[in-house]
């Protein structure tokens, strides 16, 4: 979604080129996700950039550790469930918004959401607002009055605005991976995937990723 968004902006490149999809392989067992990433950064034409960082190592998530079991029966949503991965958007972020001053591009684009979400800590507008001030004063573009943007379109919107989101741009939905199983589809029965049916339930669209 948000690469279907930023192609559509077309003015983040800066003078570095065109866009660069940047993709982690953290050791997260859904490694079904890292295809498809490659496959929407083609659609679009995008830089393909898939950074080696396994989180595995430290563990602490059901994403990166198989001894843990990803939750089948819902979550308690006063709790943080055992799929979040300690640090992972902060993290990503320090690595994206590297790449973008490295290449000259002016915007990092972010898709966490805020409202129909599993309740991780770094999804949420405080952080993504603490974020932007400390990359501002830690890259030699913020130092020099050319911050690189942090971008979350998708942040205060419910996953049915997502999906309509998605289908106004023309997103290639049936290329986009939600499960938190890494098997050849979607389990129906995890957080992520009970949210994703959520979301095109209350759309009124069809999910074309369980008929592709």
């Amino acid at each position: 979604m948000c690469l279907a968004l930023a192609a559509r902006s077309g003015s983040d490149a800066g003078d570095g080129g065109g866009l660069v999809a940047v993709t982690f392989d953290y050791g997260q067992r859904h490694r079904v996700e890292i295809e498809r990433a490659r496959s929407i950064a083609e659609r679009y034409g995008a830089e393909w950039l898939c950074v080696q960082l396994d989180a595995s190592q430290w563990g602490g998530s059901a994403l990166t550790d198989s001894s843990i079991a990803v939750p089948v029966e819902g979550v308690d949503t006063d709790v943080i469930p055992v799929t979040y991965v300690p640090a992972r958007n902060l993290i990503f972020l320090s690595v994206a918004v590297g790449v973008a001053e490295a290449r000259d591009a002016d915007a990092v684009y972010l898709g966490v959401n805020a409202l129909d979400y599993s309740g991780y800590p770094d999804c949420r507008p405080e952080f993504i607002e603490s974020f932007r001030q400390t990359a501002a004063l830690a890259l030699k573009r913020g130092v020099e009055g050319r911050p690189v943007d942090i971008r979350t379109p998708l942040i205060d919107l419910t996953k049915a605005d997502i999906v309509r989101l998605g289908v106004e741009v023309g997103a290639p939905l049936e290329l986009t991976w939600s499960c938190y199983l890494g098997v050849d589809r979607p389990c129906g029965e995890c957080d992520a995937c009970r949210l994703r049916a959520k979301g095109f339930a209350e759309a009124g669209v069809e999910d074309p990723a369980l008929s592709s």
